[in-house]
Protein backbone atom coordinates (compact mmCIF):
# COMPACT_ATOMS: atom_id res chain seq x y z
CA UNK A 1 0.00 0.00 0.00
CA UNK A 2 1.29 3.46 -0.85
CA UNK A 3 1.33 6.44 1.51
CA UNK A 4 1.57 9.91 -0.06
CA UNK A 5 4.12 12.54 0.83
CA UNK A 6 1.96 14.77 3.03
CA UNK A 7 3.94 17.81 1.97
CA UNK A 8 2.39 17.41 -1.46
CA UNK A 9 -1.03 18.03 0.04
CA UNK A 10 -0.27 21.69 0.69
CA UNK A 11 -1.76 22.87 -2.62
CA UNK A 12 -4.93 20.97 -1.78
CA UNK A 13 -5.24 21.90 1.87
CA UNK A 14 -4.02 25.50 1.75
CA UNK A 15 -6.40 28.31 2.57
CA UNK A 16 -7.85 30.37 -0.23
CA UNK A 17 -5.97 33.68 -0.33
CA UNK A 18 -7.93 36.79 0.52
CA UNK A 19 -8.62 39.15 -2.32
CA UNK A 20 -10.56 42.33 -2.68
CA UNK A 21 -12.67 40.77 -5.40
CA UNK A 22 -15.84 39.00 -4.33
CA UNK A 23 -15.55 35.25 -5.03
CA UNK A 24 -17.53 34.04 -8.01
CA UNK A 25 -19.87 31.06 -7.97
CA UNK A 26 -17.12 29.15 -9.76
CA UNK A 27 -14.65 30.09 -6.99
CA UNK A 28 -17.12 28.98 -4.33
CA UNK A 29 -17.64 25.64 -6.08
CA UNK A 30 -13.87 25.08 -6.32
CA UNK A 31 -13.43 25.91 -2.63
CA UNK A 32 -16.21 23.54 -1.63
CA UNK A 33 -14.77 20.77 -3.80
CA UNK A 34 -11.39 21.21 -2.12
CA UNK A 35 -13.00 21.07 1.31
CA UNK A 36 -14.70 17.78 0.40
CA UNK A 37 -11.33 16.41 -0.77
CA UNK A 38 -9.75 17.49 2.52
CA UNK A 39 -12.49 15.72 4.48
CA UNK A 40 -11.55 12.46 2.76
CA UNK A 41 -7.85 12.51 3.62
CA UNK A 42 -7.92 10.65 6.94
CA UNK A 43 -10.53 8.18 5.67
CA UNK A 44 -8.34 7.33 2.68
CA UNK A 45 -5.17 7.01 4.77
CA UNK A 46 -7.03 4.71 7.15
CA UNK A 47 -8.30 2.58 4.26
CA UNK A 48 -4.92 2.48 2.54
CA UNK A 49 -2.34 2.26 5.28
CA UNK A 50 -3.77 1.08 8.60
CA UNK A 51 -3.06 -2.29 10.15
CA UNK A 52 -6.57 -2.02 11.58
CA UNK A 53 -8.23 -2.16 8.15
CA UNK A 54 -5.91 -4.95 7.03
CA UNK A 55 -7.01 -7.00 10.02
CA UNK A 56 -10.70 -6.19 9.47
CA UNK A 57 -10.39 -7.73 6.01
CA UNK A 58 -8.49 -10.76 7.31
CA UNK A 59 -11.03 -11.20 10.09
CA UNK A 60 -13.98 -10.74 7.74
CA UNK A 61 -12.72 -13.35 5.32
CA UNK A 62 -11.87 -15.78 8.13
CA UNK A 63 -15.47 -15.46 9.31
CA UNK A 64 -16.65 -15.89 5.71
CA UNK A 65 -14.88 -19.26 5.58
CA UNK A 66 -16.70 -20.40 8.72
CA UNK A 67 -20.05 -19.26 7.32
CA UNK A 68 -19.31 -20.94 4.01
CA UNK A 69 -18.54 -24.27 5.66
CA UNK A 70 -21.74 -24.07 7.70
CA UNK A 71 -23.85 -23.35 4.60
CA UNK A 72 -22.23 -26.13 2.58
CA UNK A 73 -23.08 -28.60 5.31
CA UNK A 74 -26.75 -28.19 4.32
CA UNK A 75 -27.52 -30.33 1.24
CA UNK A 76 -29.24 -28.79 -1.76
CA UNK A 77 -30.02 -29.84 -5.31
CA UNK A 78 -28.49 -26.72 -6.84
CA UNK A 79 -24.71 -26.22 -7.07
CA UNK A 80 -23.39 -23.67 -4.54
CA UNK A 81 -22.11 -20.21 -5.39
CA UNK A 82 -20.51 -17.27 -3.62
CA UNK A 83 -21.22 -13.73 -4.82
CA UNK A 84 -18.66 -11.01 -4.13
CA UNK A 85 -18.43 -7.35 -4.99
CA UNK A 86 -15.16 -6.20 -6.58
CA UNK A 87 -14.14 -2.71 -5.45
CA UNK A 88 -13.09 -2.49 -1.79
CA UNK A 89 -14.16 -6.13 -1.43
CA UNK A 90 -11.54 -8.04 -3.41
CA UNK A 91 -9.64 -5.18 -5.10
CA UNK A 92 -8.05 -2.23 -3.29
CA UNK A 93 -8.65 1.11 -5.01
CA UNK A 94 -7.31 3.33 -2.24
CA UNK A 95 -4.31 4.32 -4.42
CA UNK A 96 -6.83 5.94 -6.80
CA UNK A 97 -8.24 7.93 -3.87
CA UNK A 98 -4.72 9.00 -2.88
CA UNK A 99 -4.03 10.18 -6.43
CA UNK A 100 -7.20 12.27 -6.28
CA UNK A 101 -6.10 13.86 -3.00
CA UNK A 102 -2.71 14.78 -4.43
CA UNK A 103 -4.42 16.31 -7.47
CA UNK A 104 -6.96 18.18 -5.32
CA UNK A 105 -9.91 16.55 -7.02
CA UNK A 106 -12.77 14.24 -6.19
CA UNK A 107 -14.09 11.22 -8.02
CA UNK A 108 -14.97 11.51 -11.69
CA UNK A 109 -15.93 8.79 -14.20
CA UNK A 110 -13.01 9.81 -16.43
CA UNK A 111 -10.28 9.46 -13.79
CA UNK A 112 -11.90 6.32 -12.40
CA UNK A 113 -11.92 4.58 -15.78
CA UNK A 114 -8.34 5.64 -16.39
CA UNK A 115 -7.48 3.93 -13.09
CA UNK A 116 -9.38 0.69 -13.76
CA UNK A 117 -7.89 0.49 -17.27
CA UNK A 118 -4.47 0.16 -15.66
CA UNK A 119 -5.63 -3.12 -14.05
CA UNK A 120 -3.11 -2.68 -11.25
CA UNK A 121 -5.30 -2.73 -8.13
CA UNK A 122 -3.96 -5.12 -5.50
CA UNK A 123 -5.90 -7.87 -3.74
CA UNK A 124 -7.32 -7.00 -0.35
CA UNK A 125 -6.13 -9.07 2.62
CA UNK A 126 -7.80 -12.46 2.84
CA UNK A 127 -9.79 -12.14 -0.40
CA UNK A 128 -7.69 -14.39 -2.62
CA UNK A 129 -7.29 -17.11 0.02
CA UNK A 130 -11.03 -17.16 0.73
CA UNK A 131 -12.16 -17.35 -2.89
CA UNK A 132 -9.53 -19.97 -3.69
CA UNK A 133 -10.90 -21.97 -0.76
CA UNK A 134 -14.48 -21.47 -1.96
CA UNK A 135 -13.53 -22.79 -5.41
CA UNK A 136 -11.82 -25.78 -3.79
CA UNK A 137 -15.16 -26.54 -2.10
CA UNK A 138 -16.76 -26.65 -5.56
CA UNK A 139 -18.42 -23.24 -5.16
CA UNK A 140 -18.77 -21.08 -8.22
CA UNK A 141 -17.54 -17.52 -7.65
CA UNK A 142 -19.44 -14.63 -9.21
CA UNK A 143 -18.06 -11.08 -9.17
CA UNK A 144 -21.01 -8.68 -9.33
CA UNK A 145 -19.66 -5.17 -9.75
CA UNK A 146 -20.97 -1.73 -10.62
CA UNK A 147 -18.09 -1.09 -12.92
CA UNK A 148 -19.37 -0.31 -16.42
CA UNK A 149 -19.40 -2.84 -19.26
CA UNK A 150 -16.48 -1.07 -20.93
CA UNK A 151 -14.39 -1.80 -17.81
CA UNK A 152 -15.09 -5.53 -17.90
CA UNK A 153 -12.00 -6.57 -19.85
CA UNK A 154 -9.62 -4.66 -17.59
CA UNK A 155 -11.41 -5.96 -14.50
CA UNK A 156 -11.06 -9.57 -15.64
CA UNK A 157 -7.39 -8.93 -16.46
CA UNK A 158 -6.78 -7.41 -13.01
CA UNK A 159 -8.47 -10.31 -11.20
CA UNK A 160 -6.74 -12.93 -13.35
CA UNK A 161 -3.32 -11.36 -12.85
CA UNK A 162 -3.77 -11.73 -9.10
CA UNK A 163 -4.88 -15.34 -9.41
CA UNK A 164 -8.54 -14.99 -8.49
CA UNK A 165 -10.60 -18.04 -9.49
CA UNK A 166 -13.16 -17.90 -12.30
CA UNK A 167 -12.01 -14.47 -13.47
CA UNK A 168 -13.77 -14.68 -16.81
CA UNK A 169 -16.62 -13.14 -18.75
CA UNK A 170 -19.22 -15.59 -17.44
CA UNK A 171 -18.44 -14.92 -13.79
CA UNK A 172 -17.70 -11.17 -13.83
CA UNK A 173 -21.03 -9.34 -14.09
CA UNK A 174 -20.68 -5.60 -14.72
CA UNK A 175 -23.36 -2.90 -14.49
CA UNK A 176 -26.25 -3.29 -16.89
CA UNK A 177 -27.86 0.14 -16.99
CA UNK A 178 -28.50 0.33 -13.27
CA UNK A 179 -26.42 0.17 -10.10
CA UNK A 180 -29.11 -2.07 -8.57
CA UNK A 181 -27.53 -5.54 -8.46
CA UNK A 182 -30.80 -7.38 -7.76
CA UNK A 183 -31.34 -8.68 -11.30
CA UNK A 184 -27.75 -9.88 -11.58
CA UNK A 185 -27.95 -11.68 -8.25
CA UNK A 186 -31.25 -13.24 -9.28
CA UNK A 187 -29.70 -14.50 -12.51
CA UNK A 188 -27.14 -16.40 -10.45
CA UNK A 189 -29.87 -17.76 -8.17
CA UNK A 190 -31.69 -19.27 -11.12
CA UNK A 191 -28.87 -21.77 -11.60
CA UNK A 192 -27.09 -21.84 -8.22
CA UNK A 193 -27.76 -21.82 -4.50
CA UNK A 194 -26.11 -18.62 -3.27
CA UNK A 195 -24.60 -19.67 0.04
CA UNK A 196 -22.82 -16.40 0.88
CA UNK A 197 -22.50 -12.80 -0.29
CA UNK A 198 -19.55 -10.51 0.49
CA UNK A 199 -19.33 -6.76 -0.06
CA UNK A 200 -18.41 -3.36 1.32
CA UNK A 201 -21.91 -1.90 0.93
CA UNK A 202 -25.13 -3.17 2.48
CA UNK A 203 -26.62 -3.04 -1.01
CA UNK A 204 -24.29 -5.88 -1.95
CA UNK A 205 -26.84 -7.92 -0.03
CA UNK A 206 -30.16 -6.16 -0.73
CA UNK A 207 -30.92 -2.97 -2.65
CA UNK A 208 -33.55 -1.92 -0.11
CA UNK A 209 -30.68 -1.08 2.24
CA UNK A 210 -29.66 1.80 -0.03
CA UNK A 211 -32.33 4.05 1.50
CA UNK A 212 -30.83 6.24 4.25
CA UNK A 213 -33.73 8.70 4.51
CA UNK A 214 -34.90 7.27 7.84
CA UNK A 215 -32.41 7.08 10.68
CA UNK A 216 -29.49 6.83 8.24
CA UNK A 217 -30.82 3.40 7.26
CA UNK A 218 -30.44 1.84 10.71
CA UNK A 219 -34.13 0.85 11.20
CA UNK A 220 -34.14 -1.19 7.97
CA UNK A 221 -30.77 -2.67 8.85
CA UNK A 222 -32.06 -3.89 12.23
CA UNK A 223 -35.13 -5.44 10.60
CA UNK A 224 -32.85 -7.55 8.40
CA UNK A 225 -30.10 -8.25 10.91
CA UNK A 226 -30.88 -11.98 11.23
CA UNK A 227 -30.66 -12.56 7.45
CA UNK A 228 -27.54 -10.43 7.18
CA UNK A 229 -25.85 -12.36 9.97
CA UNK A 230 -26.60 -15.64 8.23
CA UNK A 231 -25.74 -14.86 4.62
CA UNK A 232 -23.64 -11.68 4.32
CA UNK A 233 -20.12 -10.55 5.22
CA UNK A 234 -19.61 -6.77 5.32
CA UNK A 235 -16.12 -5.36 4.81
CA UNK A 236 -14.84 -1.83 5.63
CA UNK A 237 -14.93 1.11 3.25
CA UNK A 238 -14.34 4.49 4.87
CA UNK A 239 -13.89 6.50 1.66
CA UNK A 240 -17.17 6.31 -0.25
CA UNK A 241 -20.55 4.62 -0.40
CA UNK A 242 -24.24 5.05 0.26
CA UNK A 243 -23.43 5.88 3.88
CA UNK A 244 -21.72 9.06 2.67
CA UNK A 245 -24.31 9.77 -0.03
CA UNK A 246 -26.96 9.68 2.70
CA UNK A 247 -25.23 12.69 4.27
CA UNK A 248 -24.01 14.68 1.28
CA UNK A 249 -26.95 13.99 -1.06
CA UNK A 250 -26.73 14.91 -4.72
CA UNK A 251 -25.92 18.24 -6.32
CA UNK A 252 -23.04 20.68 -6.49
CA UNK A 253 -19.94 20.61 -4.32
CA UNK A 254 -21.27 23.64 -2.43
CA UNK A 255 -24.54 21.85 -1.68
CA UNK A 256 -22.74 18.71 -0.55
CA UNK A 257 -20.28 20.68 1.60
CA UNK A 258 -23.11 22.59 3.24
CA UNK A 259 -25.03 19.39 4.01
CA UNK A 260 -21.93 17.91 5.65
CA UNK A 261 -21.50 21.03 7.77
CA UNK A 262 -25.17 20.97 8.74
CA UNK A 263 -25.01 17.28 9.62
CA UNK A 264 -22.00 17.83 11.86
CA UNK A 265 -23.67 20.74 13.60
CA UNK A 266 -26.76 18.62 14.27
CA UNK A 267 -24.65 15.83 15.75
CA UNK A 268 -22.73 18.21 17.99
CA UNK A 269 -25.76 20.00 19.48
Amino acid sequence: MRIPDISLLVPVLGLWSCTAQRPTAEDAEALAARELVTQNVNATLYQNASAEVAWLYEQGYAYARLKLDAQLAVPDSLPPAVIVDVDETVLDNSPYELENILAGRGYSPETWKAWTARAEAQALPGALDFLTYAASRHCSVFYITNRDADEKGATIANLARLGFPMADSAHVRTMEGTSDKTARRDSVRRTHRVVLLVGDQLTDYDQVLKDRSSGLGLPELRKRSADLSEHFILLPNSTYGYWRDGITGKGSAVEKRDRVRSFIQQRVH
